[in-house]
């Protein structure tokens, strides 16, 4: 129980890695507000089935004024906000000489303006507050990825984001961290299993080293290590989570 009666809330946690990164920090002893696009109140009824709290807020994290209230929802019911976990994100695959303009624009403002709103958004109370947690999910394919420039720029963006965020607020107590997770088995992800009689999901097993996905658990783990008090003096890092798939 290293998170007893903190608060937290993470993004995209309506489902697979965001509903495993809640689920983990419930487990831990916070208090989470699990934000989505879709209402997360499956997701919800999952963590307080196992003695977990955690209450759902519907959010579109592109826009300001909601990621706003988001935060407020957090503060009002539970008194107060230490960890944000910026999790949401999407991905419109296609070769960059082919990208439609649209897919750039709406992997950009989901990916990482997302990630700015929530974190900006944040910090004006933990700042105030003189503590606090920010732990953005960016991806190993912010190192470039075939197909996915859009993806890439997003989720280096992130990375370029966090660490700035983490230089200005150091010393207000708060640390600021990404997590690059590797090949996470989720709903979507398994589709691959189904792809070319599974060789899909095989080519992807033969690039991880330790042979096998990640679980949402895996990212979960991490996660409430840094939000952990245990984390107190790591700020400004990214944490592969990934089986040595990234490199």
């Amino acid at each position: 129980m290293r998170l007893k009666d903190k608060v937290a809330i993470v993004t995209g946690a309506g489902r697979g890695l965001g509903k495993g990164i809640a689920k983990k920090l419930a487990e831990e002893g916070a208090k989470v507000v699990l934000a989505d696009m879709n209402s997360p109140d499956e997701a919800v009824a999952e963590i307080t089935a196992g003695g977990g709290t955690a209450s759902a807020f519907t959010v579109n994290v592109t826009k300001q004024e909601e990621m706003q209230a988001m935060v407020q929802y957090a503060i009002d019911t539970y008194g107060t906000l230490d960890i944000m976990v910026n999790n949401a994100g999407i991905n419109k695959d296609g070769m960059l000489h082919k990208m439609p303009a649209e897919n750039w624009n709406v992997v950009i403002d989901v990916d990482l303006t997302g990630a700015f709103y929530g974190t900006q958004e944040a910090l004006k109370y933990m700042r105030t507050q003189g503590s606090g947690r920010i732990i953005n999910i960016s991806s190993g394919s912010w190192l470039g990825n075939l197909g996915q420039a859009n993806y890439a720029a997003a989720k280096a963006g992130v990375v370029g984001l966090t660490k700035t965020a983490a230089r200005e607020s150091a010393q207000k107590g708060i640390t600021c961290n990404v997590i690059c997770p590797g090949f996470i088995e989720t709903d979507m992800t398994v589709k691959l299993k189904e792809v070319n009689e599974g060789k899909a999901w095989d080519s992807m097993m033969e690039r991880i080293p330790m042979g096998y996905a990640g679980q949402p658990s895996d990212v979960g783990n991490m996660v409430a290590f840094l939000a952990s008090d245990e984390a107190a003096y790591i700020t400004s890092e990214v944490i592969n989570v990934g089986g040595g798939m990234i490199v």
